[in-house]
């Protein structure tokens, strides 16, 4: 057991030291095989000499490499440029392929159109001529009707002076021209009646500050008003028949417009280059005149034009309402001017030279206002001057003119003769008084639109010193004459007094401002300092501040220089 036990022992030790030997040899190779893997460093050799290295071959090599990389950037530049070019050679034949296919399409828009702008106008063409005369019916209504009235009142003017002229003569016979007995007699009475009501209207409706005399007297016998009526509403029945066998298409402006804009709107090139801004005007001026055939811009009341139909569809279209800074030079924005310009003031033209009457001050505030809003907010073409703004001016003038020389009628009579307020003589002077009076109110009502220099010789030259300021020379000063003075100053429009030199009025005022000097003087005299104050307020309205300073200095009157 012993020998075995040593046995197994010496194995064990065989077998160890062999296990040892094995592993060291392993471990002997892997040393070997990693010395080999890594190369061996060189070792620096002091005795070798490198190539010299400077600025300038670094800089060389530098410049050198930057050149060789802009040409090939310049290459690559090149291709893309190519290459862009090409995309849009190739977006062109894009579209010119697409044109192409629409050519068809194309020419049957523009086709359609044609026939439809040949059929528009044959239409209204042919609806022309009944335009024309409903147009020259209803205008010549209106003109009978101011005719009949303006001839009343020249014949009554005529008739009542020459009556009166007859009283105060105390001859027997009747005067040349005059009506004789139940005639004359019907006319007065008709013309107090008409009078009575008018007055009894005012009191009833609380009106103050009126003065007889101060009304147009324009009123209608109920016969003479049922048949203007009637006559008027068989025109307008009419109208309303004029295009009631034509298609709305043909019409309508709204609709008319509506295929214009679809033309602007695919084909604006060939749109500009028809003109089309250029001949809607014409070729919708008979479709407005027909809207406009029971328009009277006279009467109280009348519809405005931004209220027509016609108006709101042009407007519309110009898109004049919200104009962007694209669409500035957008031709279209000339059709509305144009429209007034060529349809509009040609109108209004027609009605001052036939139908106004500068008499009545309702009328004239209308018409007034008319031309002030298109003048200053529907501004007229501005390429072109306004030839129709010219010729209603210049008709206007005219008119007033024609009034002035023909409804103006101040009777002088002796101072006996109207000393008495309720005479005959005394009413009628008076009455003919305020009517030049409100024919003033009504001239002068122009101003800013008709030049001023005009209005002024008009209403101040050939009214206030012809005609008015005789009458006031022969008031004697007082109430009555302090009433009038106000009354003709309270017409003047203020702006003219703005930019007058200091302490001096119109010259146009001189003979006026010296009668109120006058009046001062006399009224100061008779001890009536309160209406020598009133008279020296409206010197002072007038700008007349040296004749008012010169007249406080003369009398001493200290206390009144505050007014200055």
């Amino acid at each position: 057991s012993d020998e075995s036990s040593e046995d197994e022992a010496q194995m064990k030790w065989e077998e160890q030291q062999i296990k040892k030997a094995i592993k060291l040899s392993q471990e002997g190779f892997d040393d070997d095989s990693l010395c080999k893997s890594q190369p061996a460093k060189p070792k620096f050799d002091p005795s070798v000499s490198l190539p010299p290295v400077n600025l300038e071959i670094v800089k060389k090599r530098l410049t050198e490499r930057i050149t060789s990389l802009q040409d090939v950037h310049r290459a690559h530049q090149r291709e893309y440029e190519k290459y862009m070019e090409d995309i849009e050679n190739s977006k062109m034949s894009v579209q010119e392929l697409e044109k192409s296919s629409d050519a068809a399409l194309n020419y049957k828009f523009y086709r359609a159109m044609k026939t439809y702008v040949e059929n528009l106008i044959n239409c209204l063409n042919e609806k022309l001529k009944y335009i024309n005369d409903l147009e020259l019916a209803v205008h010549a209504l209106l003109q009978r009707r101011a005719m009949r009235v303006l001839k009343r009142r020249q014949d009554e003017l005529k008739n009542e002076s020459a009556y009166i002229q007859h009283l105060t003569s105390g001859n027997d016979k009747p005067t040349n021209g005059s009506l004789e007995g139940d005639e004359k007699t019907q006319l007065l009475e008709m013309c107090e009646h008409r009078r009575t009501c008018r007055r009894q209207v005012r009191e009833r409706s609380g009106e103050a500050g009126h003065h007889e005399g101060m009304s147009s007297d324009d009123e209608l016998s109920p016969t003479e008003a049922t048949e203007f009526q009637k006559s008027r509403d068989n025109v307008l029945e009419d109208s309303r028949k004029v295009f009631e066998d034509v298609h709305a298409d043909f019409c309508d402006i709204r609709k008319i417009l509506l295929k214009f804009q679809e033309w602007k709107e695919k084909f604006p090139d060939s749109y500009c280059d028809a003109y089309i801004s250029f001949c809607l005007p014409k070729l919708l001026n008979p479709l407005i005149r027909v809207q406009l055939i029971n328009w009277n811009p006279l009467e109280q009341n009348f519809t405005e034009l931004e209220e027509m139909p016609w108006f709101r569809a042009i407007e519309e279209f110009s898109d004049s309402k919200n104009l962007s800074e694209l669409k500035r030079d957008d031709p279209d924005q000339e059709v509305l001017p144009r429209v007034i310009e060529k349809t509009i003031l040609p109108k209004i033209t027609a009605f001052v030279k036939n139908v106004w009457d500068p008499l009545s001050t309702s009328q004239t505030k209308n018409l007034v206002q008319l031309c002030s809003n298109i003048f200053e907010k529907q501004v007229l073409s501005k390429n072109e001057c306004s030839q129709a703004k010219e010729d209603l001016m210049n008709v206007v003038v005219l008119r007033m003119k024609k009034s002035i020389e023909e409804d103006i009628f101040i009777p002088l009579y002796p101072k006996s003769a109207v000393e008495d307020k309720s005479s005959l003589c005394s009413k009628f002077q008076g009455r003919r008084f305020w009517s030049a009076v409100k024919l003033l109110s009504n001239v002068l009502l122009w101003d800013g639109i008709v030049k001023e220099e005009t209005v002024r010789d008009l209403g101040l030259s050939k009214l206030l010193n012809r005609y008015l300021l005789l009458n006031l020379l022969n008031t004697p000063p007082g109430p009555d004459n302090i009433e009038k003075c106000k009354k003709v100053v309270t017409c003047l429009p203020e702006r003219w007094f703005q930019d007058l030199e200091s302490g001096s009025t119109l010259p146009e005022l001189l003979n006026f401002c010296q009668h109120l000097l006058r009046c001062a003087r006399t009224l100061h005299k008779n001890n009536h300092s309160d209406e020598t104050k009133e008279v020296l307020l409206l010197l002072v309205k007038v700008k007349a501040l040296r004749v008012v300073e010169d007249f406080i200095e003369e009398y001493k009157l200290e206390h009144l220089k505050s007014m200055i």
